[in-house]
């Protein structure tokens, strides 16, 4: 038996310029509330409320820290020249979709961060990672450098953790992350599965990909990923995602599905040859994990495609408290909506091991169309692997406590879009990102500490 292993949520803290403006193409929630006024503040406070329940019900958790917003590097890259100021001032005038990317708080949304494959199931025994590059959103894909910064700070390569360059940026290669990867397993020490879900192919010619929305994950992406972290043929499977739910707006797996343990929760739409994926999942899992694996089905006719993306109910984290049950973790939207409420009341009452809800209010997120998922990060890691990674990032009461404190110090209440206009914000944000630096006991990480700006 393998040294026990444990899941640490690592949550994205919201930055202090989250805000609407409407740039994931694909992504229905966020497209619907372009160009309104957001609540930095508020929304800092709902995800830290929800890693604060994740604590408080004995699963392990831990924060990552913000980037720097407005990515001014980017700007100067792109030709805008000047001071801090004249450079997002310049930007904000000319081109303020441009401005409004630069200032996007998206890195919030950690699943997106990278994809997480644990030392169960990797040849060399490490836990592996490897960014997203993201580059089907100009707002994400200037995440990368920063996040393979972080990870680097807080899981320092060597004897434990191995750290991937993100895949070459370009759309044959494009990467999502964790929203598209799932991992089943009897116990987390455990020999898992690595499910793979992609949206279209790309390097052997022309594919029927959905009509209305871009299909984001590439199947070489993913495959690429599996080779990088030395994983078993066996311990992986590559699947493909319904078109007809992308164009629903299920633009990231992560929208349709959700597995944790032997536990796997899915819309009968998810997949193109459903069946089939299923059937190898079930025979996989008995072969390499040797349990059962629990299927859970929701019809179209319980909760359509389109409900099902309205309430995010497939974007609720699924988790295992340390009684051993299961429990879902979902926006309130799910409640507030009678049919994925009815839902989830079946699945509770049937005889599997989820057992108990707790409804969220994220909203601030779910306007943006992130959900609980999309805030997390799973990296399952065994007790030396944890105590090799750095402690201040591991939420205490403690630490919630100060961060509530220096989020109601350094946040705004309201931020409209013309607010990105105002060169203050980016005082404001270095002041407040200086100040957590500090809290997480991270160093100086950010350019703006290093002297380089």
């Amino acid at each position: 038996m393998s040294s026990r292993a444990y899941e640490v949520n690592f949550d994205g803290l919201v930055g202090p310029t989250h805000t609407y403006g409407g740039l994931a193409y694909g992504n229905v929630a966020a497209m619907r509330h372009a160009q309104t006024v957001s609540n930095p503040r508020a929304a800092l406070m709902q995800g830290l409320s929800k890693m604060k329940l994740m604590a408080d019900l004995g699963v392990k958790q831990a924060v990552l820290p913000p980037h720097e917003r407005p990515d001014t590097v980017i700007l100067r890259r792109l030709g805008f020249r000047g001071s801090d100021a004249e450079v997002i001032t310049a930007a904000a005038r000319s081109e303020p979709a441009l401005a409004a990317a630069c200032y996007s708080s998206s890195h919030m949304w950690a699943a997106n961060a990278a994809t997480v494959s644990p030392s169960a199931d990797t040849a060399d025994g490490k836990v592996h990672f490897t960014p997203a590059n993201l580059v089907s959103q100009f707002h994400r894909c200037i995440e990368t450098r920063v996040t393979f910064a972080l990870f680097e700070w807080i899981f320092p390569p060597g004897e434990a953790f191995a750290h991937h360059l993100p895949l070459p940026a370009c759309a044959q290669f494009s990467d999502e992350g964790a929203a598209n990867h799932t991992r089943l397993a009897t116990a987390f020490e455990e020999p898992g599965i690595e499910l793979f879900v992609y949206g279209r192919r790309t390097l052997d010619g022309p594919d029927r990909g959905p009509s209305v929305f871009p299909a984001r994950q590439s199947l070489e992406a993913s495959q690429a990923i599996a080779r990088l972290h030395h994983l078993r043929p066996e311990a992986t499977i590559f699947a493909r995602q319904n078109p007809d739910a992308i164009d629903a707006g299920v633009f990231h797996n992560d929208v349709i599905s959700v597995g944790n343990g032997n536990v796997f929760l899915y819309h009968s739409k998810a997949f193109v040859d459903q069946d089939a994926v299923l059937e190898e999942l079930r025979r996989r899992f008995s072969e390499r994990c040797r349990g059962d694996l629990v299927l859970l089905e929701i019809t179209d006719d319980e909760v359509s495609l389109l409900e099902a993306v309205e309430a995010y109910l497939f974007n609720s984290q699924l988790v295992t408290v340390p009684s051993g049950e299961m429990c879902l973790i979902a926006p309130v939207e799910c409640q507030e909506n009678p049919r994925t409420r009815a839902a989830i009341e079946r699945i509770i009452a049937d005889n599997n091991p989820i057992r108990s809800v707790q409804y969220i209010d994220v909203r601030q997120s779910m306007k943006n169309g992130g959900g609980p998922a999309c805030l997390r990060l799973r990296v399952v890691m065994t007790a030396d692997q944890m105590a090799q990674s750095e402690k201040g990032v591991f939420l205490t009461d403690d630490l919630y406590s100060a961060l509530v404190s220096w989020g109601e110090r350094h946040y705004r209440d309201r931020l409209a879009p013309e607010d990105l206009r105002d060169p203050f914000l980016i005082d404001e944000g270095r002041a407040a990102l200086d100040e957590l630096t500090g809290i997480l006991k991270l160093g100086s990480i950010y350019e703006f500490q290093q002297g380089s700006l």
